[in-house]
């Protein structure tokens, strides 16, 4: 069975607070989970204690049983200390659009044509 420490998602339209949860991967997000491992609360501000609550002890126990954590909770861990931080490189994403590309060749163009 493929583990998975992922967010299930619980709250109202537009009050969103997730459950980090230990689930068989075959299983929708929101749907059956084996435990609960802690809580997301993404509207609280950034500095509050009560945003992230992690069970650490039960997250090492699911992680040592072969679970993949997802790249969000991966993120969590990685602040908590319990995983090593990886190094994240998405270079297709700081290329700019086909538009704001146009723009800087036509604005180059004008200072060339200015100079």
């Amino acid at each position: 069975m493929a583990m998975k420490i992922r967010l299930a998602r619980g709250g109202s339209k537009k009050r969103p607070h997730y459950a980090i949860v230990a689930a068989d991967s075959r299983m929708p997000r929101d749907g059956r989970f084996i435990e609960k491992l802690g809580i997301y609360a993404p509207l609280l501000p950034k500095d509050s204690e009560d945003r992230i609550r992690l069970d650490l002890d039960r997250i090492r126990y699911w992680l040592g049983q072969g679970a993949q954590p997802t790249d969000r909770v991966a993120r969590f861990l990685e602040a908590a200390g319990v995983l090593p931080k990886a190094e994240r490189n998405n270079p297709v994403r700081a290329v700019p659009g086909k538009k704001a590309q146009a723009r800087a060749a036509e604005k180059a163009k004008k200072a060339e044509a200015a100079a």
